[in-house]
């Protein structure tokens, strides 16, 4: 079978150009992850105080050719991590009170509809652009450090904490694979002591964004492709991998696994596991609860911050 950028001369000129897209997010994401995961062997690792949960009830078995991944909006992490991290933008004053009003649209939309529209998604992106042109990548990574800290270390769901830790215990590497900048999902994977993260990558130049994506966000499709370049990268066989996601978007990925995981899953992902027969765990105590997304205490905002600022802070590695 034909993969990559091998596969796109057998496809029509508009969706080449798609696919193209989201084989160069994935492979730009993977090769970000590796750079990211190799500096960290040297550092001084970090991770988050036991969460006390017990065994997890999935089977993780130990393979050096095996590893996990998972999504982290409403997976790993209770919300979006764009929408912590615009938070933390707005409360810098990144945002002008003009922008508030599309951006509360754009987050509105995509908590409320429960699925990422491609026109809403585009909308998104490119504010996020236009926020982060001309910021230095370093200035926007000791930001998204003290915006975990602020904002999304409480977050995480300790069930699904507890499933990453066995894959580790059991010698297995453990990535993140999420939309958020690459730079952002890099922090929330080295906080929690996972291998690392695979994210969105936003194109800079002498460190600084020029506004462009390499690629497009790392969402759907690109996801996957994502998943596939890294796994080809670290000679791991998929079939002996398992993926962990609670959006219906994250199908491709994991279908890529063979051992695919629902958690915390919206209603097309619960039908879709429960046809294939995939294993699913719901740690929320409402089934609603990931929809709603948007705390009222927030203000108009935090609400800003949600779409805008996240999809893009990402440099390209060379």
């Amino acid at each position: 079978m034909l993969t990559g950028m091998a596969a796109l001369r057998w496809l029509t000129p508009r969706r080449r150009s798609a696919t193209a897209r989201s084989v160069l997010a994935g492979e730009a994401s993977a090769e970000a992850a590796r750079k990211s995961a190799e500096a960290a062997e040297t550092a001084e690792p970090v991770q988050e105080t036991d969460s006390g949960v017990a065994e997890p009830e999935f089977p993780v078995h130990g393979d050096e050719r095996a590893a996990a991944f998972f999504d982290l909006d409403n997976t790993v992490m209770q919300g979006a991590a764009i929408f912590h991290f615009g938070r933390g933008l707005y409360k810098r004053k990144f945002f002008e009170t003009r922008d508030l009003a599309r951006f509360a649209w754009q987050q509105a939309w995509f908590r409320l509809a429960g699925f990422e529209d491609p026109e809403h998604m585009q909308d998104a992106r490119d504010s996020a652009l236009s926020i982060v042109k001309g910021h230095r990548v370093s200035e926007l990574k000791s930001i998204g450090e003290e915006i975990y800290d602020e904002y999304m270390a409480e977050r995480i769901w300790p069930g699904t904490r507890a499933l990453a830790q066995a894959h580790l215990d059991a010698g297995q590497k453990v990535w993140l694979v999420t939309a958020a900048p690459v730079e952002i999902a890099q922090v929330i994977a080295r906080r929690l002591g996972l291998t690392g993260a695979l994210g969105t990558v936003a194109e800079s130049i002498g460190g600084v964004y020029t506004g462009k994506l390499v690629g497009e966000p790392l969402h759907g499709p690109a996801k996957a492709e994502a998943v596939r370049a890294l796994a080809a990268a670290e000679a791991l066989d998929l079939s002996r991998c398992a993926a962990y996601s609670d959006s219906h978007n994250d199908i491709p990925m994991l279908s890529l696994v063979g051992h695919p995981y629902a958690i915390n899953p919206d209603s097309k992902l619960r039908k879709h596991a429960r046809e294939l027969e995939w294993r699913l765990r719901d740690y929320r105590t409402g089934r609603k609860a990931a929809k709603v997304g948007i705390p009222a205490a927030a203000g108009v905002g935090a609400v800003a911050g949600g779409t805008a600022a996240a999809i893009a802070l990402h440099r390209r590695r060379r």
